[in-house]
Parts: C-alpha cells; structure tokens; sequence
C-alpha cells in the first residue's frame, strides 16, 4: 500500500487524523491516503507521441462538524502535516457553516476493516516499457500497409493505472483498497475526394491486468477497421432527414445510458447539488416509482461489484460497501445513486455506495457507478440478437462507436453521434452512411426501444473519462449493454 515516512505507517498517521478529528469535537470524519499511478503510451504513425508514467500521492481530510463539512488536502505524509490538515479541515467546516441553510445529516455506516485488490493475471507495471511501445507501432505499421488504398493516418494507445487507497473514518472503518486498470484501442484515418473520417477500435476500459491487452484481438481486427474507414470516408451522406429505426450496437449505446440514464439519476444532481456540465435532472424524487422511464421490457443495474467493471471496488469513498440495485426496473424509475448525505435527505436508512473521489486532493461526490442494460429474457417477445434485429428491419442504420454528442441541462433533449453507420433495407445491410445523428427526448427514447439482446451479447463498454463538478473530477465507469432497437427516432446529418 502507500508508503510513508519509515518511522510512521499510514495506519498510524490515519489513527493519528482519526483521533484528532473526534477531539476537535466533530461529529464525523475520515482521511484518505491515496497513491495513483498512471502509465499512458500512445503511437501516431510511425512514432512514439506519448510516454508518460506518472505518480500522485497525499492524503485528504473530511470532517462534519455542526452540520457543515470542511476537506482539506496535502501531499506531505507526515505526523505533523495531519495535524496542521485536521485544524484546518475544522476551521474550513466552521466558516461553511456560516452560509449553511440546513445542516448536512448522514445516513449510518457500519464500521469494517477489510483489504481488497483487483483480481489481475498480470500486473501491467511489471511489462516492459519496449513490448508495450513496439506493440503500437506494429498496430500502426499495418494500418499503414493500407496507405496506397487512402489510410494516411494511425495511431494507437494503452493505459494502466493503479490506485492504492487506505480509508479510515471515525465510524471505525480501516479499508484499504488496491485497484488495476487496463486500456488498450487503436484506429487509422482515410481521405478521400477532399474529405478525412477515422475509425477506431477499442477494447473496453476495464479493472483488470495486463491480460487485458490482447494482441491477437488489437492486430486481428486491423483488417476490418481499415477497410471500413475507406468505405466510410467514400460512403454518402442521408439522403433526407427524418424518424427512422436504429439499432446500436453496444459500442454506441452505452453512451447514451451514461449520460440520458447515468447523470439524470444522481441525486445530487437531482437536488441541485451539483448543476455542471448539463447538470440538474428531469428525474426528480416526486417521479421515484412513477416516471415511465423506459418501455416495460428495460431494466438498468447499477453494480459496483460487477467483476472487471471500470469502477468495481469492494466500498465506495465513504466506506459503504459496495452494491447491486435496480435504477429503473420494468421500465419505472426506481431508485437513484446516493452518497450518504442525499441518501438522508431521500430518507432512506443506508446510502447504496455511490461516492467517489478521483484523488486523494479531491473530495467525494456521487458518481455514476457500473450501470448496464439487463439483456433481454429468453423467450421474451422483445429479446433477439443483433442478427435477427437487422433481419426483421424494412428501413434503418446501424450504429457503431461514439461520436460527438449533446444534452440539455435537464438531461431530457439529446443528441448523439457514432463511430459508423450502415444503411439497412428489407432486411439488409446495403452500405455505409456517414455523418449521422440521432435526436430524442430521454423518456421517449427509451420507451422505444422494441429489442433487446440476449445475454449471450452483452457487452463490457465504458468510459475512463467521465467529467463532473468545479473544479473537475473524473470518473470511471463500465455501461455493460446488449444491441438494441429503436423505433421512429429523428436522425439527421452532423454539422
């Protein structure tokens, strides 16, 4: 774990800030001692762009003290530091109160003291810098075998970090937490007729070890990815705007979980806590076990112990365990993602784990945790694979990857992109289109969806790059989802 000072463990400086924080007279308080290590290498063409291994550590003290909460941070790891950090984090909580409406109440925690790791094959600090980079130009050196076809760009990447964390809090609880995680994609450009469109490929961003970065999957699609960015760059644009139906492939859609199904039910969010970034929601607590969210055959999970998931911990940042729930069942919005504070506020009796800060120098907030689509049922009149869905389509496009995208404040109104997209006839994939969007309100969309894939296709996708409050934290997270079909969505060409 995190190594301080040889005359002083951080157990030892975290009972330290644990007993200091309880004789200032605060009725809560906890500390985290974090070391981060990102490594990140990426490939443009024929060179090594980017090769960074980079190490972050310190400690962060919260405490509540008259309803108001003050968090101040260092990166000195040592006994007097605590001190200086815990009277400051009380002087931080007795000027909040002076502007605090109504005090902060938590909801209890149980007291734990608990170790867990990432279950990792191999650790991806331990490969050699020279596999990983000559992994990258050999990806890049085959994309651009296809230079004489229009590919004149390619670039590649892998990402590692490792987070160790130890949490203490005056509740009881000791954890301490190690966490693994694994990036690898790749993709090329093609031009064409005065025009440049890339394609990419990634393998999902996960909690897991060096495993992860399959060569023979990366160099195995290469093919494919190439000669869809030349079909794509040559390809026609929509002949006319309007509703069509759209199926999206797991790749696409988990974006669109994120942000019209993740964010709306944060329920700092929803209370106004938090309003960057699009904030607010449409999904406020008067709609909870009414709100026809979705058709009644979709089902959203929210799951930190999902094994791999981009953001699986053993407990969140607030020293609650982690969880499985039902954010929106049988179609009905049916629960939020709480911290211990809007789980209070909520009334209920626990939070379901959703705190997280992205560093020992932030504080927690709450944070989209793992949340996919529950695949469709066997047998389910609405459950079909992605093959039978394009089959049973008279007119359509399927939809690949991420691409741009935009939503409203509420996060009701939004606008999403993809990597490529086929045009579907009778049945048929007929050929690339390029330069679509598809436009919907949240709800409408989702109570649209007429298939659902089955287990067998469900698919891991996430993102490692999920922005939230001022100043910004991110967050990690894994959207696991099957294909879908949606019928009679608006769908234009992208400026």
């Amino acid at each position: 774990m995190v190594q301080a000072p040889a005359h002083t463990t951080t157990k030892e400086l975290a009972t330290l800030a644990i007993d200091l924080i309880k004789q200032a007279g605060c009725e809560y308080g906890d500390i985290r001692i974090c070391n981060d290590r990102q490594q990140r290498l990426s490939a443009s063409d024929r060179s090594l762009s980017r090769l960074s291994d980079n190490v972050s550590s310190g400690f962060g003290i919260r405490v509540l003290l008259d309803g108001a909460w003050g968090f101040v941070a260092s990166h000195r790891l040592i006994p007097e530091e605590i001190s200086r950090i815990v009277h400051l984090a009380v002087e931080t909580a007795k000027g909040s109160r002076l502007t605090q409406q109504e005090p902060v109440k938590l909801v209890p925690v149980k007291a734990y003291q608990d170790k867990y790791v990432t279950p990792i094959t191999i650790d991806p600090f331990t490969v050699p810098i020279q596999e990983k980079a000559e992994l990258l130009l050999n990806i890049n050196e085959q994309f651009l075998a296809y230079g004489e076809q229009g590919i004149k760009k390619a670039y590649s990447f892998l990402s590692f970090t490792q987070t160790d964390k130890l949490f203490a809090s005056t509740v009881g609880s000791v954890i301490e937490q190690t966490i693994y995680r694994s990036y690898p994609g790749m993709g090329c450009t093609a031009i064409a007729n005065g025009d440049a469109k890339s394609r990419n490929y990634e393998r999902p961003p996960l909690n897991i070890g060096y495993e992860h970065i399959d060569t023979a999957d990366l160099l195995g699609n290469i093919e494919r990815v190439a000669h869809e960015a030349i079909e794509k760059v040559n390809a026609p644009e929509l002949d006319t705007e309007g509703n069509t139906t759209l199926i999206l492939k797991p790749s696409n859609l988990f974006l669109t979980i994120h942000e019209s199904v993740g964010h709306p039910t944060e329920l700092d969010r929803v209370y106004g806590y938090e309003a960057n970034f699009a904030g607010t929601s449409f999904a406020t607590t008067d709609q909870l076990h009414k709100l026809q969210y979705a058709a009644p055959w979709v089902n959203f999970v929210a799951d930190r112990t999902q094994p791999q998931g981009r953001s699986t911990m053993a407990y969140d940042d607030e020293g609650v365990p982690a969880q499985q729930w039902y954010v929106v069942k049988d179609g009905i919005l049916n629960d939020y993602l709480t911290d211990r504070e809007t789980a209070y506020r909520l009334g209920r009796g626990s939070s379901n784990g959703s705190a997280y800060a992205d560093s020992w120098s932030s504080t927690p907030m709450v944070r989209i945790p793992n949340l996919g689509l529950e695949p469709g049922k066997v047998g389910d009149s609405h459950t079909a694979t992605l093959a039978e869905m394009i089959a049973d389509t008279e007119d359509g496009i399927l939809i690949d990857g991420i691409g741009s995208y935009s939503i409203d404040q509420q996060r009701r109104n939004f606008q999403f992109g993809g990597d490529a997209f086929w045009k579907i006839k009778q049945g048929k994939i007929t050929g690339m289109l390029k330069n679509v969007t598809y436009h919907s309100m949240t709800t409408d969309f989702w109570n649209s969806v007429d298939a659902l894939g089955g287990e067998s296709e469900l698919v891991q996708c996430g993102t490692n790059m999920c922005g939230k409050g001022e100043p910004m934290q991110i967050a990690q997270m894994t959207h696991a989802c099957v294909p879908v079909r949606v019928k009679n969505i608006h769908v234009g060409r992208a400026s």
